[in-house]
């Protein structure tokens, strides 16, 4: 009888390696939380030829600011390069992968063959990672990809914990699994959409994705245009095919004994709160589970009530643990839980004693507001004083993006976060 996972993670194997925590980043300032806030590694996407086409994402100079800071502090960056490419899309990747080679990030993430090839021409000293979009469901798929030079694969988000535990056994030891862990589910397989293309034009495959699986439907029979057949609808309507979020915190000893070398974040759209949110939560999670179980086990309920500070749409394990069912989609509505709103990031300190912050959110002095740490501590501040850029104190800071200087009544570090809980 195959032993099961729950024994597997019962038992840590004490050369087990720490995975990687791979977390997602949107722009340059995102990617410095990701950083500072626990991240081994950041994949970032360029202003063309990824697949989140609707992030800000990073110009050439900001990407390399961005491997430079990361390199400084120890950590990797990984570049996506993983549409689906046509005709027309060959002659720029190919100058795009010219320019990538001198900026030397640590790694490529790659779906199409064709890229692929064209990446080990022309950036041969770059690992290339083969993404998700590729549809990697079984060894042999992996074993391919090793043959042809690639460093890693990233598994099918419609893998079990046993599927990816078996592809483990069946490959190399260096050939290194990549696993999402946390973040939004894509109704399709593997993320392969056409609904996106078919309703607006925008292809997902090219990074253009418009997220119709979140949209409302109904069901209408061919001989009866206009009426709209009930399914299961409340005042809001249907939502077929909108999936809860993903998240395996809770699971670290799982996803650990099953073999898998980094942890992947989605979350290319998502604000500095939300990575820095996810991102030290994991941290201390897999810290802590490397600590020994018994440490991981006491601080899980910090764990599972710290990731809920993000904005999410419910969590599910996803198929980590078989097929999933009814229950690991919402029906009723579209809408994110939000328990907190983002206000902005600490900056440099000025000869007054003030803090810079550009700020994201309204705020008003007086208000009790939460200031959120690295190291996974929190404070319960009153904002003392406002002042704008010209020196004038304010009541309020009601316009995004201002630039602002804070008295908060205590010491700050630049890229502390500040955050407001919604009642």
């Amino acid at each position: 009888m195959a032993e099961s996972l729950s024994s597997i993670a019962e038992r840590k194997d004490p050369e087990m390696k720490m995975p990687e925590l791979l977390v997602p980043a949107s722009s340059l300032e995102v990617l410095k939380i990701a950083v500072i806030y626990g991240a081994d590694a950041v994949y970032i996407g360029g202003d063309a030829y990824g697949l989140r086409a609707k992030a800000k994402n990073f110009s050439r100079s900001e990407m390399a600011e961005g491997i430079a800071f990361a390199h400084a502090n120890h950590k990797k960056v990984y570049v996506t390069v993983n549409i689906v490419a046509h005709n027309n899309d060959l002659d720029g990747i190919r100058t795009y992968l010219s320019e990538l080679k001198e900026m030397a990030p640590d790694a490529l993430i790659i779906s199409d063959a064709g890229v692929f090839a064209m990446a080990r021409e022309i950036c041969p000293e770059t690992e290339i990672h083969i993404s998700t979009q590729a549809n990697n469901t079984n060894y042999e798929t992996y074993l391919f990809w090793k043959k042809q030079g690639a460093k890693r694969v990233v598994s099918a988000r419609e893998l079990s914990l046993e599927e990816i535990r078996e592809i483990r056994a069946n490959i190399p030891d260096d050939l290194e699994i990549e696993t999402f862990v946390h973040g939004a589910m894509c109704i399709s397989y593997s993320g392969r959409c056409l609904l996106s293309n078919y309703f607006t034009g925008r292809d997902a495959n090219q990074g253009a994705c418009t997220h119709p699986c979140r949209w409302k439907y109904a069901v209408v029979e061919e001989s009866r245009p206009g009426e709209y057949l009930p399914i299961y609808e409340n005042e809001r309507g249907t939502f077929l095919f909108n999936s809860k979020d993903l998240c395996m915190v809770g699971y670290i000893p799982e996803l650990a004994g099953a073999g898998i070398d980094s942890f992947k974040i989605e979350g290319r759209m998502k604000t500095a709160l939300y990575v820095a949110t996810v991102a030290r939560t994991y941290r201390k999670a897999i810290d802590d589970y490397f600590k020994g179980r018994e440490v991981y086990e006491k601080h899980k309920d910090w764990y599972l009530t710290e990731i809920a500070h993000c904005t999410y749409r419910q969590f599910t394990t996803g198929f980590f643990f078989g097929k999933a069912d009814g229950q690991a989609q919402i029906y009723d509505n579209s809408t994110y839980v939000k328990e907190y709103t983002y206000l902005g990031i600490i900056g440099k300190k000025n000869k007054k004693g003030l803090y810079h912050i550009e700020q994201r959110n309204k705020f008003c002095t007086g208000e009790t507001i939460e200031v959120m740490k690295p190291d996974g501590s929190d404070y319960c501040v009153k904002v003392k004083r406002i002042v704008d850029e010209d020196g004038n104190d304010m009541d309020a800071a009601p316009h995004a993006k201002q630039q602002l200087w804070v008295d908060l009544g205590m010491e700050l570090n630049e890229y502390d976060i500040l955050r407001r809980q919604e009642i």
